[in-house]
């Protein structure tokens, strides 16, 4: 796994602890005190890093190759998992990934932005970037669930809904701006996690939901950092000046009360520990689906548009 650049120190550390280890067990010495110290050092060192992040750095956290996607989580948290693909307007694709399947036993629905893991499988999926027919397909699984009275949980990690000419063509403002509308009518319960990299309205219209999640380290904004730079500053490279002005941090977002909870992630990141991050989240998820499936459609749909109508004022208090 290739640290980030402040993780370095980190990775350095803890391959001289293995090597340690390599070298007791072939010498067969009893070096046992040292590697206690050295892994000390590196728990402390962990707590340091991750615990003193920036807001650039958080935003490459959130970008980590090695990150769990939406796949993975759907395959831990989700028993008999049937995928579903297709708009039935013009093609499926892979950049959104949904289907059905038993969450605690309960039917849900579960949709969410796929990034690649190498540059192949991120050519598949278009680096997580949906076209039109993706939130199609993806609107036309949350009026399923609305009819077959199922809950809705969407994962978000996009850089972004894709920009390019056959998007545009094919009506990619329209495909966002229905979604929107539409999931603030849906009388069922909606869930949202930003999983990794939550960007622009490709972002959102997987967004729009009765509870809107933030894992620890993920990132969550009107536009990427570099986007904002070079709008901005008219300098891509003042990326981390952008992030520190944007507000992009779950714990940001959490204070302006954009989002309703954050996911603690294991110590190091998500992509260091994959099923403790699942089982954060799962966590997380029950909790706050048995809260919604206590409510009726008219009280959901009341209390999601309470929350939307008041975001704003929210905001300008802080």
């Amino acid at each position: 796994m290739a640290p980030l650049d402040f993780e370095k120190p980190l990775y350095e550390l803890e391959a001289k602890i293995e090597e340690l280890r390599a070298f007791t067990r072939d010498k067969n010495l009893d070096l046992v005190g040292e590697i206690v110290v050295l892994e000390e050092k590196a728990k402390e060192l962990k707590k340091n890093i991750y615990q003193n992040l920036t807001p650039w750095q958080q935003a490459q956290l959130a970008r980590h190759p090695q990150r769990p996607n939406s796949v993975e989580y759907i395959r831990l948290l989700v028993d008999k998992f049937f995928e579903m693909k297709g708009d039935r307007l013009y093609g499926d694709d892979p950049a959104i990934f949904g289907g059905i399947g038993l969450f605690h036993d309960r039917p849900v629905t579960m949709i969410g932005h796929v990034k690649g893991r190498d540059t192949k499988e991120n050519l598949y999926r278009n680096f997580g970037m949906p076209h039109p027919e993706g939130y199609r397909k993806a609107l036309r699984l949350m009026e399923q669930a609305a009819k077959f009275n199922r809950p809705i949980i969407c994962f978000i990690d996009t850089p972004g809904a894709y920009c390019g000419i056959g998007a545009e063509e094919r009506g990619q403002a329209e495909a966002i701006a229905r979604n929107l509308f539409e999931m603030a009518n849906l009388p069922v319960p909606i869930i949202s996690v930003v999983i990794g990299e939550g960007g622009s309205g490709g972002a959102l219209a997987l967004g729009v939901g009765d509870r809107l999640l933030m894992m620890e380290h993920a990132i969550y904004s009107v536009a990427s950092p570099e986007s904002a730079a070079s709008i901005l500053f008219k300098d891509s490279t003042q990326a981390p000046r952008a992030a520190s002005a944007m507000g992009i941090t779950a714990e940001r977002l959490y204070d302006l009360k954009v989002i309703d909870r954050i996911v603690p992630e294991p110590s190091g990141g998500a992509h260091r520990d994959p099923a403790g991050a699942a089982e954060e989240l799962e966590k997380a998820l029950e909790e706050e689906l048995t809260k919604l499936l206590s409510l009726s459609k008219e009280e959901l749909l009341r209390n999601r548009y309470e929350k939307y109508r008041h975001m704003g004022h929210n905001m300008m208090e802080l």
